[in-house]
């Protein structure tokens, strides 16, 4: 009996130990690879991937159309921040929230953004 207990607390801490090397490389594998990225990826700043499908990002959402060939789609690249800065001005019935009409973002915070969504 004490032996089967002491074999199922090895597998547990064995799996946990598992859970945390998986989750590490998963964490590593998806890191920003530069500020824009952490900024629309960041649910609790540009949060992009509530609406859009972006390369690179989980849980995209489907509100807005996917972020992908940006710079061909917009190759004015004021026109793309301006649409970040406050899409509402362009399309009042839009539902994206006007990142730097409402301070969410700053200028700085939307070009990173733009910057990123280049290059994808």
């Amino acid at each position: 009996m004490r032996l089967l207990q002491n074999l199922r607390r090895t597998a547990t801490i064995c799996a946990c130990i598992a859970g945390t090397l998986t989750f590490a490389e998963t964490a590593t594998a998806q890191a920003p690879d530069m500020p824009g990225q952490a900024l629309a990826f960041d649910r609790a700043k540009g949060n992009c991937l509530t609406c859009h499908d972006i390369k690179g990002g989980d849980a995209p959402g489907n509100v807005g159309p996917p972020l992908a060939d940006m710079k061909k789609r917009f190759p004015d690249r004021n026109a793309l921040a301006a649409i970040v800065f406050d899409e509402t001005r362009r399309n009042p019935l839009s539902v994206m929230p006007p990142f730097g009409r409402n301070l969410i973002l700053t200028r700085e915070e939307i070009e990173s953004v733009v910057d990123f969504l280049y290059t994808r």
